[in-house]
């Protein structure tokens, strides 16, 4: 099938059809934690606390399997801008199969991990149960996960952008169904409670899987499924060399989440369910503009393969401009209808108006924070993992000794001040690693 159009089409109609359905995907992906969030909400302010706690590992499972999937999104491009036809296949074949086997190993680690990961946070028991409940079943279906990410990112290497937003809107539009069906019951259907949020979130990712598979083996694709005695420790190398720092850049809010649910934990619970309900709450912000980046990546990396670094500068600047339109409307709602939207996961009054004092704060990083964001993705797609996994280290990891020195003047103010701070920090570490990587250098080869 012919890819040219990656290298030959004008570029804000290119990104825009690269990226709009993969936008719309990762809001629909986003629903998965606001659903499950919302209804658990409903319960109790406990059971949304031990959804907030055990966020971290949960993301950190989703970090494992699109952050490798990067990694195959990239090289696959690569390959096919490359003309290396059997290159794309063998990454494609190998992928997969580590995919299935990353799902497989950190399930049974997070399985083992969670109850003495939950006991670090709090003694309330409540909080501990609906915490375990809900998790060993989400864990189980990790490996489910992992593969559903690599076959989405194989197909999103050859421009099937539509295609897997379609299959992955049938899994969230069940997740969305099944939820209140699971939760409170139906008819002859017991109510199942917190495990019943889990069991759809898990039923969801089952039926996107099947459709990512159904597709794959019946459409026309520019890949097929090809093993190669002599290339593989090769090909493996390139998959993880991009794969690895990706995994880590989504994993490290994780990380973060931990670090500051420990230093608010020792404020007040109510802060931990804040930070979850901000969590869930900026996926629709950040996955916007992440839909943006999963876009233009196969854009990015096909266009270095062909040679055509102006095209890439192009890209680049395109996507700044709509991420940072994007991130301008998230600073406006946080500043508008902060109430409302912490209403959506608590109906007690103070913590509403702890909640929206938090967001207000936060979201004065957000504008600036397109730049990490934009430029750590462009890395990506140019097989450069190691400067992305830099960035992601500022803004994740720098954050916490900022939010713990501002934490013991200010409380939790001084947490949510360091979101900010570090942002604009990250931000300007950003745009000279750009420079100095890419820009300057004359020979930018993956």
């Amino acid at each position: 099938m012919e890819q040219s159009f990656m290298k030959n089409s004008k570029i804000l109609p290119l990104v825009l059809k690269m990226s709009l359905p993969m936008v719309i995907s990762m809001l629909i992906n986003s629903l998965y934690n606001i659903v499950d969030s919302y209804f658990v909400a409903q319960i109790s302010e406990d059971a949304m606390t031990a959804l907030s706690l055990v966020f971290p590992l949960q993301n950190a499972a989703n970090a494992v399997g699109i952050g490798f999937g990067v990694g195959i999104n990239a090289a696959v491009a690569y390959f096919l801008g490359a003309d290396k036809q059997q290159s794309a296949d063998r990454a494609s074949a190998l992928g997969l199969m580590l995919a299935a086997a990353h799902g497989i190993i950190f399930a049974a680690v997070c399985a083992l991990a969670i109850a003495p990961f939950l006991s670090v946070f709090t003694n309330n028991e409540n909080i501990i149960n609906y915490g375990l409940e809900y998790f060993y079943i989400v864990i189980a279906f990790t490996p489910v996960q992992t593969l559903s990410m690599a076959f989405e990112k194989i197909l999103q290497a050859t421009g099937k952008m539509k295609t897997t937003m379609f299959c992955m809107a049938i899994g969230a539009v069940a997740n969305i169904i099944l939820d209140p069906i699971f939760i409170w019951g139906c008819g002859a259907l017991p109510a199942m409670g917190v495990p019943g949020a889990a069991l759809a979130t898990g039923l969801g990712q089952v039926l996107s899987l099947l459709s990512y598979i159904v597709v794959f083996f019946t459409s026309r694709l520019p890949v097929k499924l090809r093993l190669g005695s002599t290339t593989g420790n090769k090909i493996a190398g390139k998959l993880y060399m991009v794969g690895i720092p990706a995994a880590l850049n989504l994993a490290l809010p994780s990380f973060m989440i931990t670090a500051l649910n420990a230093i608010l934990a020792t404020f007040a619970e109510t802060y931990v369910l804040i930070l979850g309900a901000y969590y869930k709450l900026q996926t629709f912000i950040y996955f916007t503009v992440s839909g943006i980046v999963q876009g233009i990546r196969p854009l990015v990396g096909y266009n270095l393969g062909a040679g055509r670094k102006d095209r890439v500068m192009g890209i680049f600047k395109v996507t700044l401009i709509l991420s940072l339109g994007v991130m301008l409307i998230g600073t406006l709602l946080c500043l508008v209808i902060p109430r409302t939207l912490m209403g959506l996961f608590t109906q007690s009054p103070s913590t509403i108006a702890e909640g929206a004092s938090a967001l207000r704060i936060i979201s004065a990083g957000f504008i600036v924070s397109a730049l990490s964001v934009v430029i750590s993705g462009t890395f990506e797609g140019l097989g450069k993992g190691i400067p992305s996994l830099v960035i992601s280290l500022l803004r994740y990891v720098a954050i916490v000794p900022i939010a713990l020195l501002l934490s013991m003047p200010f409380g939790a103010a001084g947490v949510w001040n360091a979101f900010w701070l570090t942002e604009l920090i990250s931000a300007a570490a950003s745009c000279l690693l750009f420079i100095f990587v890419y820009v300057k250098p004359k020979n930018n080869k993956y």
